[in-house]
């Protein structure tokens, strides 16, 4: 019989019908991960993430990104 290495957590969200209550600790918990993610989603997010779309762009179309540049390139060169 194989025994996993590791067990994974059983995680329920369900409330059985009752009045749910916050403790303080999830409550700080909860309000220290909001901080983090706001912190997170800064200028250099925003800049991140334009980086991430226009790389995206570019790797799926690679072949015409190429052909691009290079007509680019070539208009550039015999202009100056």
């Amino acid at each position: 019989m194989n025994i996993p290495a590791f067990a994974t957590p059983n995680w329920t969200t369900a409330t059985f019908a009752d009045a749910v209550e916050s403790s303080w600790s999830e409550v700080a918990a909860m309000g220290e991960h909001l901080n983090l993610c706001k912190a997170l989603s800064g200028p250099l997010f925003a800049v991140r993430c334009a980086g991430e779309m226009i790389h995206t762009f570019a790797a799926t179309r690679f072949v015409t990104t190429l052909v691009f540049v290079g007509l680019l390139l070539a208009a550039g060169s015999s202009i100056f």
